[in-house]
């Protein structure tokens, strides 16, 4: 059924649409996170009863929803993510607790970043692993399990701050000429 809040609840079968079912990892150890070299597969975060992320989900699809979407700061990843631990980035300023929006972020990141460590290497084979090794530890740092800028919140507590405005997604501001209709179409809140 389509709700108001951009969330749409189908039947497994209706999801997949033909496709494969991949299983996001909770409470993976360190190694096995670093092994995974694609973001939003898995996470170092523990995840909560059964019973208590069906819960969320029903709640947040069923009352308020989880806010507006944006690609790196609130997307179905993070809805899933906060679902199964309860946890949110209280740091605003930085992304949200998604792997797949790090990702993206993080390979070019750490392509840029590591350029002034070609002092340092001496040949392509050099610059590829300092850029993987800038790369896993941006992942790392960015894990929901890992940071220091995340609180469990209650379901109830958050559809709350957010009905009030006091949990809000601030979205980067960019300067930009005037949205089309069809970019305004695009965007989708609740």
């Amino acid at each position: 059924e389509a709700g108001n809040n951009g969330v749409l609840l189908s039947c497994l079968d209706c999801f997949l649409s033909g496709g494969i079912l991949y299983r996001f990892e909770y409470s993976v150890n360190p190694a096995l996170f670093l092994a995974k070299a694609r973001g939003g597969t898995c996470t170092l975060a523990d995840a909560d009863p059964d019973d208590v992320v069906v819960h969320r989900a029903k709640f947040l699809l069923e009352e308020n929803g989880f806010g507006c979407y944006n690609v790196f700061k609130n997307n179905c990843e993070d809805f899933a993510i906060y679902c199964k631990t309860g946890l949110l980035v209280i740091n605003q300023t930085t992304m949200g607790q998604s792997g797949q929006a790090v990702s993206i972020i993080g390979g070019p990141l750490a392509a840029v970043l590591s350029t002034p460590l070609r002092l340092v290497t001496t040949n392509v084979y050099g610059m590829a692993a300092t850029a993987v090794g800038v790369y896993c530890v941006s992942r790392y740092a960015a894990d929901i399990g890992r940071r220091t800028d995340v609180v469990k919140v209650d379901v109830e507590d958050l559809t709350r701050r957010l009905s009030t405005g006091l949990v809000q997604v601030i979205e980067p501001q960019i300067v930009a000429g005037p949205l089309t209709e069809s970019q305004e179409a695009l965007q989708i809140c609740s």
